[in-house]
């Protein structure tokens, strides 16, 4: 697992999220009201809705094109037990920049 700076945390408004290029792929990384972070891939399997613009509380976020629900800890759909979402450690250095943790790259995530 390689950390990733994606910018600062002061960038990312609390209960919001934002969709950042890492590695050739989409992730969502999202501020919780407590200060913390959570990151899942930004595209909704369902329908490639874009999770990042989703509404979101301290446990999930629903996809703004079908309401979609998945749990930013997990990845699990809990409304309709659809597919899951892949989730990635994330926090913020003493600097107060994210840092994301992703697999290397052997052709995908």
């Amino acid at each position: 697992m390689t950390d990733i700076p994606l910018g600062p945390v002061a960038d990312l408004p609390v209960c919001e999220g934002r969709a950042y290029a890492v590695q050739g792929h989409q992730i969502a990384v999202f501020r919780l009201r407590d200060g913390s972070l959570r990151a899942v891939d930004a595209v909704c399997p369902h329908r490639g809705g874009p999770l990042a613009d989703g509404l979101m509380d301290d446990r999930v976020v629903v996809c703004p094109l079908h309401g979609h629900t998945y749990e930013l800890e997990t990845g699990c759909e809990v409304a309709t037990g659809g597919p899951s979402v892949s989730t990635y450690p994330v926090h913020a250095d003493d600097a107060g920049t994210i840092q994301i943790n992703v697999p290397e790259r052997n052709g995908a995530l």
